[in-house]
C-alpha cells in the first residue's frame, strides 16, 4: 500500500517524519528490527492534514494569533486554541481521504478493533518527546468510527497543553503537522512501560520497568498503581509488587471499560521475573537500533511482548564521550563558576581552549573528568576536603559514589591527576604583589587589543591560538595562583581558628568588608555613582524607565542632562562593559553591546540610595572590618596563650585584606579578554555574511572554534548543522545540570545531612554571616530588577554580573553556589547575609513572600 493519504506502518521509518509524523516513523522502523513484534495498521499522512486545513483558511490567521501569545497566558491560549478544534471538527473528511481509510481497512479487517492514535511532526524528538501531548483512542471499531477519531486526532494536535508544551519548547505551530496511527487493537495480558535507562537517577545501566494487568491505560490514567521493576546487568535488582484491583479491558461493541479484579489476583505480579529480564533484553534491542535511551510502551499477548510505542527519553542529562568503556566521575563546571545555563557550542570549545585543565561537553555544559584524582588515596582525600569546604552537596554527591566500592577503586600506586594539587608556595603579605599583577593584566589585555586589530580571515585563528597560550600562562602564572590561594587559605584559617578558639562561626565575614582591589565589589559600587549623576535629571530618569535598546547612549545623549549621564555610563561601561549574566559563555550579549541591560540597576539606585552612597558605603564597611578586628583581637588577648593567638590572628587579617580582593580579578581578566576575541569573531562573521556564506552573525556561537574556523578558510557553512545545534541548544536550556555525573549517566545533585534546623526552612549553605528578614524578590533576570531597600534576593545563582545588585538588597539566597564562589566573597565584602545551594530556591520562595536568612548557620524560613 503506497498512497498519498495513506500508507502502510511497514512502508515507513524516521526518514519520513514530515510524512507520518514521530509515533508513525518510529512504529515503521520498529516493525523492521528483527524480533521486535509492532501490531500491523497504517498511518493517514500529513498530506490529509494540510488538505483539511485548506479547507478551513480561517486556521491560518487563528495559528498566526496563536503565535504571537505569551506561553504563560494560558486563558488566552485556551480560547485560541478552542476556536482552531472547533473548526477542525467542523471540517469534513474530503472523500479521496475517506476512501484511502476504507481501503486500508478493507486490507486489514473491517471488523476488527483499532487503535488510533495522533502522530505529530515534532513528536519523539530526541530534543521533545511530546509524551501525552496529543489524543489516542482505544478500540474503535467501524470505518466511521475510525474516521471520526482521525478528525479528534487532528484537532488533539490544538489542545490547550499541547500548545503550550510547543511554545515552552520553541516550536513554531505553523511548523507542526499532525499524522494519525492506526493499528489492529490487542487485548493483553498485561501492559506497561520501559525505561531503557533509569528515569529517576539517569542512569543507562540500570532499566525500569512498569507493568499492570489488562490495558496501559490503567497505568498512564493513573487508576492503579504499577507493579515496579529495576534491572541491571541482566538481573532484577528490585522489585515492588503492587494491589491491582482494577483493569481496564476493551468492550466488545468499542471502547474500554474498568473491570474488578479477582481478589485471588490482586496481589500476584503482572509479569515474572524471567518475563521481565526478556522485556529489557528487546527494550537494549530497540535502544541500540535507534541510538538513544528509550520509552517503550509495551503489551503482553500469548507470552510475546508486542510494542505498541517506543520515543527517545528527553529528560535524561547526556554523557560526557570517554573514548573508553572505564567508569568515570565528572564534576559540573557550572556550579564552581556560577553559571549552570547551557552554553552554546562556541561558548563550550572556547572556554575548552582557554581552559587549565581538560574539560568536557555534553548536554551543553562543562564537566572535569575527577577519576583518576579519585582512584589515588590522597588524591581522593584531597579533593574530598577541598569540595567540602567550596561546596558541601558535590561532596555528598562524590562521596555517595565513593559509598559504592566497585566504581572507582582505589589504586596505591596511582598519581592524582591535575588539580587539585599541591598548595603553592606561600609568598609575603606584600599588598605590591597584588599591584604588580593587575598591571600585568591589563598590560597583556592592551597588547591584546592592539595586536589583533591587525589580523583577519585565516591568521585570525592561529593569532587567537597564540593568545590562548598567553591567556593560560597568565592564570598559571605562580604569583597569580599564590596571591589567590593566599586569600582563601587565610579566610579559611581565620574560620577554623576563631571557632575553635572564640566560637564565633565565619568571623571571617566581618573582616573581609570593603577588603581592597576587589574588582567586582567595586563594580557594584561604582554603579551609585552613575545614580548620583543621573538623579538630578528628571527626563534622564523616564528615559531609563522605557531603556530602548537600540541607538540607547546616542539617545540618552540628546536629553537635558543626557551628555553627562551618557559620559558616567560610558566611562563604568569602558572598565566594566565586558561583563554580563552567563559571561563564561562568550555568546552571551556584554553590557557594552547592551548599555540598556543596566538601566534597571540605575534606576534601584536613584530611587534607593542619596547622592555619595559609594564612598559612604565602602568606608562603612572599612571601618566595621577595623572594629571587628580591634573586638576579635581583645578577646583573644583574654584568653590562655592569648598574646601568642592573637598574634597569629593578626597576621592572617592582614593576609586576609592584603589578597581576598585579588580573587576576583583573575575571572575579570578572562572575561576582558573574552570581549576582545568575541569582538574579532563578530566582525568575521559580519564578513561571511555580506559574502552571503552565513544567513545572521549569531551563526557563529553554534558552531565551535575549529568549524568556524574551517568556514572562514573554506567560505563554506553547513547550514544544517547550524539548524541541529540550535535546536540542541534550545533542548539542552530545558536540562538541569547535575553536580556530579557518571559515565553510566547516573545524575547526582548531593543533599544536606543535616538536622540543626528550623521545622520547615531551607537547607542550604551560609556562606556570609548575620540574620535578616525581609521580602524575598525572586529575579532570573537582571531586567526584571525592582527593588526596595529591605529586599532579599533570591536567584538562581550568581556571577560577577550580579554584584550591582547586591548593594540595593539586605541579603542573597541562590540556587547554586559555594564558600568561594563570587556571589559569596561579595556578599562577605557588602556584609549580607546569604545562604547558597538552596535546592529549587526560586520555585520553594514566592516572590514578595517574607523570609527570614540565617548566614550564618545556612537555612531560610519561610515567614509568610
Amino acid at each position: 500500500m503506497s498512497e498519498r493519504y495513506v500508507v502502510g506502518l511497514r512502508e515507513v521509518d524516521e526518514s519520513r517524519i514530515a510524512l507520518v509524523g514521530g509515533k508513525g516513523a518510529h512504529l515503521g522502523a520498529l516493525s523492521r528490527i528483527d524480533g521486535v513484534r509492532v501490531p500491523d495498521g497504517f498511518c493517514v499522512t500529513t498530506d490529509a492534514f494540510r488538505l483539511v486545513l485548506a479547507g478551513a483558511p480561517a486556521i491560518g490567521d487563528l495559528l498566526d494569533h496563536l503565535c504571537g501569545l505569551d506561553p504563560d497566558d494560558r486563558e488566552a491560549i485556551g480560547a485560541v486554541s478552542a476556536r482552531i478544534r472547533r473548526t477542525l471538527d467542523g471540517v469534513a473528511l474530503l472523500d479521496e481521504v475517506s476512501a484511502a481509510i476504507d481501503k486500508a481497512l478493507t486490507r486489514l479487517g473491517d471488523d476488527a478493533a483499532y487503535a488510533v492514535r495522533s502522530s505529530a511532526t515534532a513528536e519523539d524528538l530526541p530534543t521533545a518527546s511530546f509524551a501525552g501531548q496529543q489524543d489516542t483512542y482505544l478500540n474503535v471499531i467501524g470505518a466511521a468510527e475510525i474516521r471520526r477519531h482521525v478528525s479528534r486526532c487532528w484537532a488533539s494536535l490544538f489542545t490547550e497543553r499541547a500548545v503550550t508544551y510547543r511554545q515552552r519548547n520553541g516550536i513554531d505551530h505553523r511548523a507542526v503537522e499532525m499524522a494519525v496511527v492506526v493499528q489492529r487493537m490487542l487485548v493483553p495480558q498485561a501492559a506497561g512501560v520501559l525505561f531503557t535507562a533509569d528515569p529517576v537517577t539517569s542512569n543507562r545501566r540500570v532499566a525500569s520497568v512498569e507493568a499492570v494487568v489488562g490495558l496501559g491505560e490503567a497505568l498512564v490514567s493513573g487508576l492503579v498503581n504499577a507493579d515496579a521493576y529495576r534491572v541491571r546487568d541482566d538481573r532484577v535488582v528490585e522489585r515492588a509488587i503492587a494491589a491491582k484491583p482494577l483493569a481496564i479491558q476493551p468492550v466488545p461493541t468499542g471502547g474500554t471499560t474498568r473491570q474488578a479484579v479477582d481478589n485471588d489476583r490482586q496481589e500476584e505480579p503482572a509479569l515474572t521475573d524471567e518475563q521481565v529480564l526478556r522485556l529489557v533484553r528487546l527494550g537494549r534491542r530497540i535502544e541500540a537500533h535507534l541510538g538513544h535511551p528509550q520509552d517503550i510502551e509495551w503489551c503482553l499477548v500469548d507470552s510475546d511482548f508486542h510494542i505498541v510505542q517506543s520515543r527517545p527519553v528527553t529528560t535524561l542529562f547526556p554523557v560526557p564521550e570517554a573514548g573508553d568503556a572505564e567508569n568515570h566521575v565528572y564534576l559540573s563546571v557550572g556550579h564552581q563558576q556560577m553559571m549552570t545555563d547551557a552554553m552554546t557550542p562556541l561558548g563550550l570549545s572556547m572556554w575548552q581552549l582557554t581552559a587549565m585543565v581538560p574539560m568536557h561537553a555534553a548536554g551543553g555544559r562543562l564537566f572535569v573528568d575527577a577519576t583518576r584524582q579519585l582512584s589515588s588515596p590522597a588524591g581522593r582525600a584531597a579533593l574530598l576536603a577541598l569540595v567540602g569546604r567550596y561546596d558541601p552537596l558535590t561532596r555528598d554527591a562524590l562521596e555517595t559514589i565513593l559509598d559504592r566500592a566497585d566504581f572507582v577503586p582505589i589504586v596505591t600506586d596511582a598519581a592524582p591527576a591535575g588539580p587539585p594539587g599541591p598548595a603553592p608556595t606561600p609568598i609575603d603579605t606584600d599588598p605590591a604583589i597584588v599591584t604588580e599583577l593587575i598591571e600585568r593584566s591589563q598590560t597583556s589585555i592592551a597588547d591584546l587589543r592592539r595586536d589583533i586589530a591587525t589580523v583577519s580571515g585565516p591568521a585570525l585563528f592561529t593569532f587567537l591560538l597564540e593568545a590562548f597560550g598567553e591567556h593560560k600562562r597568565a592564570l598559571a602564572d605562580p604569583l597569580n595562583m599564590q596571591a589567590v590561594m593566599a586569600g582563601m587559605e587565610a579566610t579559611w584559617w581565620l574560620n577554623d581558628q576563631l571557632q575553635e578558639w572564640l566560637g564565633e562561626k565565619n568571623a571571617a565575614d566581618a573582616l573581609t568588608l570593603s577588603a581592597p582591589h576587589n574588582i567586582t565589589s567595586e563594580m557594584g559600587l561604582a554603579l551609585l555613582d552613575v545614580a548620583d549623576v543621573v538623579r538630578p535629571h528628571p527626563e534622564v530618569v523616564a528615559f531609563l524607565h522605557r531603556a530602548p535598546d537600540e541607538n540607547f547612549l546616542d539617545d540618552l545623549a540628546r536629553l537635558p542632562g543626557g551628555q553627562e549621564a551618557r559620559a558616567a555610563l560610558q566611562a563604568y561601561l569602558d572598565r566594566y562593559g565586558m561583563r554580563c549574566v552567563g559571561e563564561i559563555d562568550i555568546s552571551r550579549t556584554r553590557w557594552v553591546e547592551r548599555p540598556s541591560t543596566l538601566a534597571p540597576l540605575i534606576l534601584d539606585n536613584v530611587r534607593n540610595f542619596e547622592p555619595g552612597a559609594r564612598e559612604r558605603r565602602f568606608e562603612q564597611g572599612r571601618q566595621a572590618a577595623l572594629e571587628k578586628e580591634q573586638d576579635v583581637l581583645e578577646r583573644l588577648r583574654a584568653l590562655p596563650d592569648g598574646q601568642r593567638k592573637a598574634d597569629e590572628t593578626k597576621r592572617m587579617i592582614d593576609r586576609v585584606r592584603t589578597f581576598i580582593g585579588y580573587r576576583e580579578y583573575p575571572k575579570y581578566a578572562i572575561v576582558s579578554r573574552y570581549l576582545v576575541y568575541k569582538q574579532a569573531l563578530l566582525a568575521e562573521a559580519g564578513r561571511l555574511v555580506r559574502a552571503g556564506v552565513l544567513s545572521a552573525t549569531d551563526d557563529i556561537f553554534y558552531l565551535t572554534f575549529d568549524e568556524l574556523h574551517d568556514v572562514v578558510r573554506t567560505r563554506r557553512a553547513d547550514d544544517r548543522l547550524i539548524r541541529r545545534r540550535r535546536d540542541e541548544f534550545r533542548s539542552y536550556r530545558q536540562l538541569t545540570p547535575p553536580r556530579v555525573l557518571t559515565s553510566e549517566g547516573e545524575a547526582l545533585f548531593g543533599a544536606y545531612r543535616r538536622d540543626d534546623v528550623p521545622t520547615g526552612a531551607l537547607v542550604g549553605l551560609g556562606v556570609s554571616g548575620g540574620t535578616v528578614e525581609g521580602r524575598a524578590r525572586v529575579i532570573l533576570d537582571l531586567a526584571e530588577a525592582d527593588l526596595q531597600p529591605d529586599d532579599i534576593l533570591v536567584t538562581a545563582f550568581t556571577d560577577p554580573s550580579w554584584s550591582p545588585l547586591f548593594v540595593a538588597v539586605r541579603a542573597l539566597v541562590t540556587e547554586v553556589g559555594g564558600l568561594m564562589t563570587h556571589g559569596a566573597v561579595i556578599a562577605r565584602e557588602y556584609g549580607l547575609p546569604a545562604v547558597v545551594g538552596v535546592a529549587q530556591a526560586t520555585t520553594l520562595i514566592r516572590d514578595g513572600q517574607r523570609i527570614r536568612v540565617n548566614g550564618t548557620d545556612g537555612y531560610v524560613e519561610l515567614l509568610s
